[in-house]
C-alpha cells in the first residue's frame, strides 16, 4: 500500500497559516464542534428523522460513550470505518464518535450494491462497517456478511437498529457503553487534530472505479461555513436533508452546516415529495442542499389547498445547473423561499454559489462565484491550464482551503489535477462572466448525472463488453425532464440474429451487482457506432442522436 499524504503534503505552511489567521481553519475538532453546542443548547433537539431524535447533549454523551465502545473494539486513529446508512439520524452520532477518536469516516450511499461496495472496503481498507439490517427490502448485513471474506481487512460488521441476534454483527447500541464518558476520558485517547484525515469521500469521474478523496476536518469544514455565511445562516434554520448524508451534499449541508451554527436538521431516508412536504410543516424546515430534481418534483405536486411550504427561506440547487424556467417557477409557487445555485465536487465541495445578498437572477443565469469571503478562488482554464478570457469556455477549477489532501492512495491522479499556478482542475465544462459568476455548461467527464448521483459511462460499459450478445457498447446521458439525465446504452449486437433487450441488459447487470439508479433506462441498436479517425466513439453524435429521437417521440 502506498503511504496516505498529509495537510504538509498538499498545504505549504503559509498556506496554513494564512487560512488559521483568516478563520478558514480552527483548531477545533469535530468532537468539540459538539461539546461547544451541548454546553451552549444542551436540550435542542440537533438531528431528527421522524423516527430518532438527538440533542446536542445525546450527540455528545452518547457520542463519547459510542467512541468508547469503538476503541475498545479495536478502532484506532487512522482506522478507517465504512458507513452506510439511510438518512437516519445515527449516522450523526457515529460521526462525532469516530470524530473523537480520530477513526477516518468512510461513507457509502445506500443505493449502492455488492460490486461498489466491495471495491470500496478493500481499497480504502476499512477496518469495520457500520450498515442497517434491512432498509428497502434489501439485507445489508447479509451482503457485508458475503463482503467479509473478499475484504481482508475488515475485521467488524456494525448494525444500526437492529438485534444482531444471529451473531453476523454487532448491534450498535451494544458498543454505547453504560458508563457515563467525558470526552476527556484518557481512555478514548488524545484528541485528535483537525487536521489529521478525518474523511474519505468516493466519486465517480472519467475512469472505471470511484476515486477517494481524502479531506481533513478543516478542509471540508471551510466549505460548510463558506456555505452558512452564503446564505446568512441561523440558530433557528432547520436544514431540510433529503440527499444521502453518506455523501458530498449531504454531509457537509445536513450535517456540518447546522452543527456549527447551533441549527437542527431533519433527514429523511426515502424521498417522496408529497411526504416531504408534510416534514416541511411537521418540522418547521428553513433551508435545503439538494439536486434540481428534488426541487422539480416538490414543484410537480404542490397543492396550495393541501401543502405549506412557508416555512422555507432557501433553498439551493447543486448537482446541476437549475433551469431559469425552475427558479422564476419555484419563487412563484413557494413565495418568499430564495431558489439559489451551487456548483460543487467532492474535491473540494463547494467552488462557486449564489448567496442571499445576489440579484435573484443570479441563479437563473449562472451557478454562483467563488466565495472570496472564505478564501476560494476560481479559474476557468485552457488544457495547458492557463487562464482562459472571460466568457470563454474552458476547465472551471478551484484553488483554496477546501481542497482535499489528496485522491486516496492515488498520488499519480492527484498530481494531474492540478495546474502550474495550482489550481485543481473539475473536468467540468464552464464560462465566467465579467462579474465572475460561472455557469457550468458541459463537462468533460464522462458521466450520466442522474439526479444528482454521477454514474460512470465507463464502469457500465466494461461490464456490458462481457456481455455474450454484444459487440460493442456505448453508454451516455440522455435528457429526463425529471432526473435531468438517465442511462442510454447503444449496443451493437454480436450476432445480429440474436439481440439482446433492455431487459436482458438490465438483469445482466443486477447480476453483477450494479446498483439500481445505474442501470440503462433505454437500449439502442446500432450496427456500428459512430468513431473518430483515431477510433474513438464519438459519444457527442449518440447524444444528439438519442434527444433527437425522445424530441420527436415527445418526451423531451
Amino acid at each position: 500500500m502506498l503511504p496516505t499524504a498529509t495537510v504538509q503534503d498538499r498545504y505549504t505552511d503559509e498556506d496554513a497559516k494564512r487560512f488559521y489567521r483568516a478563520g478558514f481553519w480552527q483548531d477545533a475538532n469535530l468532537f468539540d464542534l459538539v461539546e461547544a453546542q451541548a454546553q451552549v443548547r444542551p436540550d435542542k433537539i440537533f438531528a431528527s428523522d421522524g423516527t430518532t431524535n438527538l440533542t446536542f447533549r445525546d450527540l455528545r454523551d452518547r457520542g463519547a460513550r459510542l467512541a468508547l465502545g469503538l476503541r475498545r473494539l479495536g478502532i484506532r486513529p487512522g482506522d478507517r470505518v465504512a458507513v452506510q446508512l439511510p438518512n437516519w439520524s445515527e449516522f450523526t452520532l457515529i460521526a462525532t464518535a469516530l470524530g473523537r477518536i480520530g477513526g477516518i469516516l468512510v461513507p457509502i450511499m445506500p443505493i449502492f450494491r455488492e460490486d461498489e461496495v466491495e471495491y470500496l472496503l478493500t481499497h480504502s481498507g476499512a477496518k469495520a462497517a457500520i450498515t442497517c439490517e434491512q432498509f428497502k427490502n434489501f439485507g445489508y448485513v447479509e451482503m457485508y456478511s458475503r463482503l467479509r471474506s473478499r475484504c481482508p481487512e475488515l475485521q467488524e460488521i456494525i448494525s444500526v437498529r437492529s438485534t444482531g441476534t444471529d451473531g453476523r454483527c454487532i448491534p450498535l447500541e451494544e458498543l454505547v457503553v453504560s458508563d457515563q464518558v467525558a470526552g476527556e476520558d484518557p481512555e478514548l485517547g488524545p484528541h485528535p487534530s483537525p487536521d489529521d484525515g478525518f474523511l474519505i469521500v468516493y466519486t465517480s469521474g472519467t475512469t472505471s472505479r470511484p476515486k477517494g478523496c481524502f479531506h481533513t476536518l478543516n478542509t471540508v469544514r471551510a466549505s460548510s461555513a463558506a456555505i452558512a455565511r452564503s446564505l446568512d445562516y441561523r440558530e433557528s434554520d432547520v436544514q431540510f436533508g433529503p440527499s444521502p448524508i453518506t455523501h458530498s451534499t449531504g454531509l457537509v449541508t445536513s450535517m456540518l452546516l447546522p452543527l456549527q451554527s447551533g441549527a437542527a436538521s431533519h433527514l429523511m431516508d426515502a424521498w417522496e415529495p408529497n411526504a416531504a412536504m408534510r416534514r416541511i410543516a411537521e418540522y418547521g424546515c428553513t433551508s435545503a442542499v439538494t439536486a434540481t430534481a428534488f426541487l422539480e418534483m416538490l414543484l410537480n405536486v404542490y397543492n396550495p389547498d393541501q401543502h405549506d411550504p412557508s416555512s422555507m427561506r432557501m433553498w439551493v440547487c447543486a448537482g446541476a445547473p437549475v433551469p431559469a424556467s425552475v427558479v422564476h417557477r419555484a419563487e412563484e409557487m413557494l413565495g418568499g423561499c430564495r431558489i439559489l445555485s451551487l456548483y460543487g465536487r467532492s474535491e473540494n465541495f463547494l467552488t462557486t454559489m449564489c448567496t442571499v445578498d445576489d440579484a435573484p437572477e443570479r441563479s437563473a443565469t449562472s451557478d454562483g462565484a467563488a466565495v472570496k469571503s472564505a478564501g476560494a478562488s476560481v479559474q476557468v482554464v485552457d488544457d495547458r491550464g492557463e487562464e482562459v478570457p472571460r466568457g470563454t469556455e474552458g476547465d472551471i477549477a478551484y484553488k483554496g482551503p477546501s481542497h482535499m489532501i489528496e485522491y486516496f492512495r492515488d498520488p499519480e491522479q492527484t498530481a494531474a489535477l492540478f495546474t502550474p499556478d495550482g489550481y485543481s482542475r473539475s473536468g467540468d465544462l464552464g464560462y465566467m462572466d465579467q462579474d465572475g459568476y460561472v455557469r457550468v455548461t458541459g463537462r468533460s467527464k464522462d458521466i450520466v448525472i442522474r439526479g444528482g448521483l454521477n454514474i460512470s459511462a465507463r464502469e457500465l460499459e466494461e461490464l456490458l463488453a462481457e456481455h455474450p450478445l454484444v459487440a460493442n457498447v456505448a453508454v451516455v446521458a440522455m435528457p429526463d425532464a425529471r432526473l435531468g439525465e438517465k442511462v442510454c446504452v447503444y449496443v451493437v449486437p454480436a450476432e445480429p440474429a440474436d439481440r439482446p433487450s433492455l431487459e436482458s441488459i438490465v438483469s445482466y447487470l443486477r447480476g453483477r451487482r450494479v446498483a439500481t439508479p445505474k442501470l440503462p433506462e433505454r437500449l439502442e441498436l446500432v450496427e456500428e457506432l459512430p468513431l473518430t479517425a483515431t477510433g474513438k466513439v464519438q459519444k457527442h453524435v449518440l447524444r444528439d442522436d438519442i434527444k433527437q429521437k425522445l424530441q420527436d417521440g415527445g418526451v423531451v
